[in-house]
């Protein structure tokens, strides 16, 4: 994600014990969750305000997931992320053809989940002609990274960087100035079904402090959010 807005997440889940902490963890992947319990008041919701994508649930008290998501298509083309504890073929068939992007069967991790949402979001923006990405080239301070060249310079030398290193500075100066979590760097870098230490993160920050600070011990760039991730922007020459 790469506004500077959190994308508003409709979440339609009759089951408060997934529900509560659903909304906890996309709040902490930048989303910014709305909670129903029915299908009625999702479509309330969708009347009275703007929401980004719905997370909806097949199973619910009212009207099923399938009837809603039909109505959704008659009034809006907001991504629609179906979500339910069947895993037949047949009803993912349904899910997509009464007009669901994507179809997430429980049980599913949370990492699952929020790689499938920027998914739907990023398929969005190309449908409405929206740029397919960020910009190709950011500079900030002395550090410039070029997308499609895949080259980074610092005060104008070319700085040589593994591609996962690369990856990773492409994601933090994507979101400069904004805290990113280790979680999500996690996602983004390394990928939603990647398994191992988490620290991995913090060894390729201190790989690229060593190549892109004037001093890695005092960083101008890349800076420790303590207890969650880290923050590029430029802190101002020594």
């Amino acid at each position: 994600m790469t506004g500077a807005a959190e994308p508003v997440v409709l979440v339609v889940e009759d089951d408060l014990d997934l529900a509560e902490p659903l909304q906890e963890g996309l709040s902490q992947h930048g989303f910014r969750p709305v909670h129903v319990s029915d299908g009625r008041a999702a479509l309330d919701v969708l009347e009275r305000q703007t929401v980004d994508v719905v997370v909806l649930d097949v199973m619910l008290p009212d009207v099923d997931g399938f009837s809603v998501c039909r109505e959704i298509r008659r009034r809006s083309d907001v991504p629609v992320l179906m979500l339910t504890a069947r895993g037949h073929e047949l009803d993912r068939v349904t899910g997509l053809e009464v007009g669901a992007d994507d179809y997430v069967t429980k049980p599913f991790s949370l990492r699952e989940l929020v790689a499938r949402l920027r998914a739907v979001l990023r398929r969005r923006d190309l449908d409405r002609g929206a740029s397919p990405g960020p910009a190709d080239r950011w500079t900030v301070g002395e550090v410039t990274l070029d997308r499609l060249a895949r080259r980074v310079w610092r005060g104008g030398k070319v700085v040589e960087l593994r591609p996962r290193e690369f990856q990773l500075l492409e994601v933090l100066m994507s979101e400069a100035g904004r805290a990113l979590s280790r979680r999500e760097l996690l996602d983004r870098v390394w990928g939603p079904d990647w398994v191992g230490d988490p620290r991995t993160v913090d060894v390729h920050v201190r790989w690229l402090r060593e190549k892109l600070e004037p001093d890695p011990s005092r960083p101008r760039y890349i800076h420790t959010v303590r207890g969650y991730g880290y923050r590029f922007e430029d802190a101002g020459a020594d």
